[in-house]
């Protein structure tokens, strides 16, 4: 690498918009299949949702929930509690009731931002009524006074018409013409890069979600200095990124292409045609499907034809190495990137390098990005483990979040005196300083007391022609004390028995890694969180079975 040829240029999240609306006004912002709009545009509407906030007694620090499907609303409200220097909260449209009620108490949310509309497949304002049952009886709603939410002030429809509790997109209009936007322009310059832009809540191992707090640097600076630069395309960047914007893997990417004034393609929801027509038609240069199944959805799907995808130049996954290998073999042009990331590092911290052979893409989720610290510890001493041994990783630098929100304890038990943060991810180093992914901590596996990895059997299983994704659990065990369990869907017009697979592993990996039984997932039936195979239902979903 070149000495001294790159420098960080961090700016405030509505700085970003701001930037690429002069620099670059007609140029598409965001594109959905039947919506889009430019940066102009983008610009004008989230300085007129500002405007209404301000109107509302929405205020510089105020936490703001925002909760939409993908759409232009969403990225207007987003980029508006932005400029005023609000703290973001985007709420997961897939929680129930019952989380949705704790995310808002838990957060001291000011304001609610959502929408309403018969195409939706969720109706939010359903949800934040159940969530909230004194809402939809709120004498007037923009004065909000709800004893399950003593913060709330008001609730916003985007998109709608006034409802009980919601104030509807007509009022909220005509509050938008009290305020002038040079109230905008003035707070939205004094929001420092040290602010906390967003509050990201996760779901782990704890009852409850926590509240990630990062800051406009932390979510703003290495994902805009890699759209500028790693993902750069002659012409401008055109992003196709499928997750939800409140996950912190699609939010961060789209983030990075209004820092690098690209255009964002993306959906209300996941459909592999209707993505991949997208993706063709706009001329996709960089696409972030992430996860296994969105990547084999899109390669198994009848449309996908790699004639139209020749402007693609970057594929961003974390996928196990067959799939990294297929999607190189049918996208010869682009360059297919491991990475791996978290809500708690705001997204990548590691990722494959320019230079990488495809035998080391396949195998590595890269290296440290620049400007941030890796190690790799074993968990019950603290002590570097060395290279090729497992451990659990531990990531410092200016994109780990700041804290949990409200939780002292818990943010102590996360992030050390020196400032690392203990991910619960565990890896190894490989020969080439390489970060090779283990599993979680809790996804170890303790058989006859050798450690076994979930993902490294996973792998192994998605080895197999006929499996398409494979997801292993622990079951308990009298003598091992656990052993392990596999989940599997096959591919399209595949079959395997139990036995074969569970043969297949025979002789291949050690005995006290192979699959105990095995048990098999129609297509769309995963119990899924946000974007992953959610392994707590599986374990349930196990107990069930035992039980029967």
């Amino acid at each position: 690498m070149e000495l001294f040829s790159g420098w960080c240029e961090v700016s405030p999240i509505g700085d970003l918009l701001v930037r690429a609306a002069h620099l670059h006004p007609d140029r598409f912002a965001l594109v959905l299949p039947e919506h889009r709009c430019t940066y102009s545009q983008l610009m004008q509407g989230a300085v007129k949702t500002a405007q209404g906030l301000l109107a509302l007694g929405v205020m510089p620090g105020d936490n703001v929930g925002l909760m939409s499907t993908n759409s232009i609303e969403f990225t207007e409200g987003f980029f508006a509690a932005a400029l005023l220097g609000c703290v973001i909260v985007p709420l997961n449209a897939r929680h129930k009731a019952a989380e949705i009620g704790f995310i808002i108490r838990n957060a001291h949310l000011a304001a609610l931002l959502t929408t309403a509309d018969d195409q939706e497949y969720v109706d939010f304002t359903e949800l934040f009524c159940a969530a909230l049952p004194s809402l939809s009886v709120a004498p007037d709603a923009t004065h909000l006074s709800l004893p399950e939410a003593p913060n709330l002030r008001v609730a916003v429809l985007l998109r709608g018409k006034q409802r009980p509790g919601f104030i509807g997109r007509d009022q909220f209009d005509t509050l938008i013409a009290q305020v002038s936007p040079d109230r905008v322009d003035a707070l939205r310059r004094r929001v420092r890069t040290c602010d906390i832009a967003l509050t990201v809540y996760t779901s782990g191992t704890t009852a409850h979600p926590k509240g990630c707090m990062l800051t406009h640097e932390a979510i703003t600076r290495g994902s805009v200095e890699r759209a500028r630069s790693r993902f750069a395309a002659k012409g401008g960047n055109v992003v196709w990124g499928g997750g939800p914007l409140f996950h912190i893997g699609s939010l961060a990417p789209f983030i990075g292409t209004i820092g690098a004034a690209g255009t964002y393609l993306t959906d209300a929801f996941f459909e592999p045609g209707r993505a991949l027509k997208l993706m063709m038609d706009e001329q996709v240069t960089t696409i972030w499907p992430w996860f296994p199944a969105v990547v084999q959805a899109l390669l198994d799907h009848p449309t996908f034809d790699s004639q139209r995808l020749l402007a693609l130049r970057t594929v961003i996954l974390i996928t196990a190495p067959a799939l990294v290998e297929r999607v190189q073999r049918l996208l010869p042009q682009a360059e297919a990137i491991q990475a791996c990331g978290m809500t708690e590092t705001s997204g990548i911290f590691a990722l494959s390098s320019p230079d990488d052979s495809l035998a080391q893409r396949a195998i590595s989720h890269g290296r440290p990005a620049e400007g941030i610290d890796v190690r790799i510890v074993d968990p019950s001493t603290g002590d570097d483990v060395l290279p090729g041994k497992v451990g659990e990783v531990l990531v410092r630098g200016y994109c780990v979040m700041s804290g949990y929100y409200r939780d002292n304890e818990k943010t102590a038990q996360a992030i050390d005196a020196q400032g690392w943060l203990h991910t619960g991810d565990l890896y190894r180093f490989n020969d080439d300083g390489g970060l090779v992914f283990n599993g979680r901590l809790k996804d170890m596996l303790k058989v006859g007391g050798e450690n076994v990895s979930a993902v490294e059997v996973e792998a192994f299983l998605c080895s197999h022609p006929a499996v398409k994704l494979a997801e292993v659990v622990g079951r308990a065990d009298s003598r091992l004390d656990e052993v392990p369990v596999a989940f599997v869907e096959l591919q399209p017009g595949c079959t395997a028995t139990a036995d074969e697979l569970i043969a297949f592993c025979k002789g291949q990996i050690a005995n006290y890694k192979v699959p105990r039984a095995v048990y098999f997932i129609e297509a769309g039936s995963w119990p899924m969180s946000a974007t992953k195979v959610n392994k707590q239902a599986l374990r349930q979903r196990l107990c069930d079975v035992l039980e029967a």
